[in-house]
């Protein structure tokens, strides 16, 4: 496991520092990103997010909110901070991804309660649903969101058969988004690197 201090204000870049920074790294944390993208069937991706990802995404949202007091600093920490994988778990960012508003529309209010039904699977191992925005309820009686956090609890055992080098699969069960993928090796070494 990458061992990372917590994300703390004076951990964070001021945003002079950040400008410089971010015009020479963007490209590396991208592909970090993009490393950590599950595409899961045609409409749903996960992205797996890790110290590096949220670090980015709050210094992101100070640049792009001007944020430089303590007090808004904090804020966005609490918002994002919790989304860093803490050893025995991944977690990631879910997006329902359909272009066509109409088509969206549609789909959001067929899909209620897929969040519940999405998995990892550790090759010989039962599967760990997920745990679907802990923050707060992102579904209405009409449809659900576009966008969910999700977090997959790892037993102790699960972690050792990802370390030493077990096939993972993520999938999605519910009646209306049936689908599955085995995680790329790459991807799977990055995941495996969140973990104890």
């Amino acid at each position: 496991m990458q061992t990372v201090a917590p994300i703390t204000p004076e951990s964070l870049m001021t945003l002079e520092a950040y400008a410089k920074y971010r015009k020479a790294n963007k490209g590396a944390v991208m592909a970090h990103r993009k490393l950590r993208s599950v595409q899961l069937g045609e409409h749903m991706n996960l992205q797996f997010e890790s110290e590096t990802t949220i670090r980015y995404q709050i210094q992101e949202m100070l640049r792009i909110e001007r944020i430089f007091e303590e007090e808004g600093i904090l804020q966005e920490i609490e918002v994002y901070a919790p989304l860093v994988p803490d050893g025995s778990n991944w977690k990631a960012t879910m997006l329902i991804e359909y272009p066509d508003v109409n088509e969206r529309k549609r789909e959001l209010a067929r899909l209620i309660g897929v969040e519940d039904r999405l998995f990892v699977e550790v090759e010989g191992m039962q599967r760990v649903y997920a745990i679907a925005d802990e923050d707060l309820d992102r579904e209405s009686d009409e449809k659900t969101s576009a966008v969910h956090f999700v977090r997959f609890e790892l037993s102790p055992a699960m972690c050792a058969a990802v370390k030493a080098g077990a096939g993972v699969k993520i999938g999605c069960d519910h009646t209306n988004y049936p689908a599955h993928v085995g995680v790329a090796p790459e991807t799977l070494a990055s995941l495996a690197s969140d973990i104890t």
